[in-house]
């Protein structure tokens, strides 16, 4: 891509907006149960009608995520995945899909690959952003510039406990869409909504131009379509984790998955 140009993020909420829809993102934990499968699952998604795909990057230290995606980490690492297979898994994916593809990671394992490195290696792999829950938008500057070279998004995490200012920070920053929390914590599926997020999304709604994308605890369908009336996107992770891990080992086990997000 070049750095004016539209990539695949934009131009698929742009699409969605033109016909009245929203977008669904699934989180996958890359190489979990394995890459092969990984790569499978992000096909049959594609096929089923999801937005878009967060791919987890497996990291030793996830911060951000709670017990279900820290065990697929846990098992993916043992696999020894690492970031060169993702961005080939990332190149036999975009063989089959456009789907807009966005690594999820922790900013350790960048750091210890080179930015430059990694940025010119996800672009042309086919990945079109990432999100990093430990990086502040404040010591952004350096591998921001590097994405920018290679029209990649760099999509910051929203809380509704973030004081104003730094609402109108990461809704000025925040590239592709910005990415609100429907819980203030870790991953994780949860029975209810958090209250007032309706009233938290209508605040960043006021000072944003960027689509607004909503994470963290959806995992049910009558939570995706309260949300979807509130904002341009809904992303669930934790409770597709668990369905593969509960149709582990079962011959039809992607199907099971893309049956479970048809649900949803």
């Amino acid at each position: 891509f070049g750095k004016n140009k539209m990539n695949r993020i934009q131009d698929t909420f742009q699409k969605l907006k033109k016909t009245g829809k929203k977008a669904f993102i699934v989180y996958l934990t890359s190489g979990y149960p394995d890459l092969e499968t990984t790569e499978k699952l992000v096909l049959e998604l594609a096929g089923r009608g999801v937005a878009m795909v967060e791919l987890g990057v497996p990291f030793s230290d996830p911060i951000a995520d709670g017990a279900i995606i820290q065990e697929a980490s846990y098992k993916a690492l043992l696999g020894g995945v690492d970031l060169e297979q993702i961005f080939l898994t990332v190149r036999k994916i975009r063989k089959s899909a456009q789907i807009p593809l966005i690594l999820m990671t922790y900013y350790n394992p960048i750091y210890q690959y080179g930015l430059g490195k990694f940025t010119r290696k996800a672009a042309t792999a086919g990945v079109d952003g990432v999100i990093i829950p430990d990086l502040p938008p404040e010591e952004s500057g350096d591998f921001k510039k590097q994405l920018r070279k290679h029209g990649l998004s760099l999509i910051f995490l929203l809380a509704s406990n973030s004081p104003s200012d730094r609402m109108k920070l990461i809704a000025k920053e925040s590239e592709g869409f910005i990415y609100c929390l429907a819980h203030i914590g870790i991953t994780g599926a949860r029975d209810t909504l958090e209250h007032g997020l309706k009233r938290f999304l209508k605040k960043v709604a006021a000072i944003a131009d960027k689509p607004l994308v909503v994470g963290f605890g959806i995992s049910r369908p009558e939570q995706v379509h309260k949300i979807e009336r509130w904002a341009d996107g809904v992303v669930v992770g934790s409770a597709v984790i668990e369905t593969i891990k509960r149709n582990a080992g079962k011959k039809d086990m992607v199907k099971k998955v893309g049956d479970y997000v048809s649900k949803l």
